[in-house]
């Protein structure tokens, strides 16, 4: 889908008031799509605050796991322009054993993480392919929509404490090549990305000395990918036309090992 050649094109975002989302954001705002980033409003106020908000990007309060307020802001996202890509970013990664020194792994824990990255990835795909399958074709192909998903490595290579992640980070994965099939008949493409470890907010909260162990691992370039990166790929995975359900690994070699 050669975004130059759209015209007038919708973009949705979630997460898209910091790191990946919001590099993803501006990428498709530079690309001259009409960019919808949706996030909590406490990470959107904080973003306004720090006067870090895209001039091109409209910002709309919905959290993911609420799936009345997805199709809402799916249908005001849509009603700006006809939405040709959704972009999938807003995840939370949080830490703990399944047998810890304070028990057992917290069961609101667990269904939390996979609530919000499992099943708000699964309402913000939905809801925006219902939206692209209205669309007309694009090319001779047929094509309506692209949709990209956020996996992890930690769906192939989760460390310990990553139970909760990496199981729905794995969902994210296999959702992918189902959804692919599924909304093959409608034109629409499905792919993920699957990065590694990935200068962003979360990252910098983290301990300096665990940060730092974590980019030795990193064969090459010997860093943190930065959002951009992902935010290029994203471009990629739009325009090439032939990629489709594909989780695609972004993480300069990296296999995490077991901790």
């Amino acid at each position: 889908m050669d975004l130059a050649q759209l015209g007038p094109a919708g973009a949705i975002v979630t997460g898209g008031a910091s790191g990946l989302g919001a590099a993803t954001a501006a990428h498709l705002a530079a690309k001259g799509m009409t960019v919808t980033a949706f996030d909590l409003a406490s990470g959107i106020e904080k973003m306004q605050q720090a006067g870090q908000a895209h001039p091109d990007v409209t910002y709309v309060a919905v959290d993911v796991t609420d799936e009345q307020a997805v199709q809402a802001a799916v249908e005001e996202a849509a009603g700006r322009a006809p939405l040709r890509v959704a972009v999938n970013c807003a995840g939370i990664c949080p830490s703990a054993r399944i047998v810890g020194r304070k028990g057992v792994h917290d069961g609101g824990l667990f269904a939390t993480t996979i609530t919000v990255n499992l099943v708000g990835t699964f309402h913000v795909l939905a809801h925006a392919a219902a939206s692209m399958a209205g669309n007309e074709p694009v090319d001779e192909d047929g094509q309506r929509g692209v949709i990209v998903n956020t996996a992890s490595v930690a769906a192939f290579e989760g460390q310990v404490g990553q139970a909760a992640y990496a199981a729905s980070k794995g969902g994210v994965h296999s959702l992918t090549i189902s959804a692919a099939r599924d909304l093959s008949s409608q034109g629409i493409r499905v792919n993920s990305i699957a990065p590694g470890v990935v200068w962003t907010p979360m990252m910098e909260a983290i301990n300096e000395d665990f940060r730092n162990e974590l980019e030795a691992r990193v064969p090459f370039p010997a860093r943190f990918a930065k959002p951009e990166e992902f935010a290029a790929l994203v471009g990629s995975l739009v325009e090439n036309d032939y990629l489709n359900g594909e989780t695609i690994r972004l993480d300069g070699g990296l296999r995490m090992p077991p901790r």
